[in-house]
């Protein structure tokens, strides 16, 4: 039970961190893209964009969960399983 409890923590902490992540990236980009839109666009409409970052979003939060999940299983057997007495 306690592993199960310390996955699902490292697996919501990588969810919690892609949110971070994923907003200041958005937060970032999007004041380039109203600054000057022709410039930073890529030639890409706004629908476009939405699209894009509905796609990023959904592959930022699997890996955010994935990526905690595996650091969730390291620290579990560098801590718990691999101990040298």
């Amino acid at each position: 039970m306690k592993k199960l409890i310390y996955l699902i923590s490292f697996t919501v902490l990588g969810i919690l961190l892609q949110f971070l992540i994923h907003a200041g990236v958005e937060i970032w980009y999007i004041n380039l893209l109203v600054g000057d839109f022709p410039k930073y666009s890529f030639g890409l409409s706004w629908n476009q964009w939405f699209i894009i970052h509905h796609i990023a979003t959904v592959i930022l939060l699997i890996l955010g969960a994935a990526l905690g999940f595996l650091a969730g299983k390291f620290f579990w057997r560098k801590i718990y399983e691999n101990k040298k007495s």
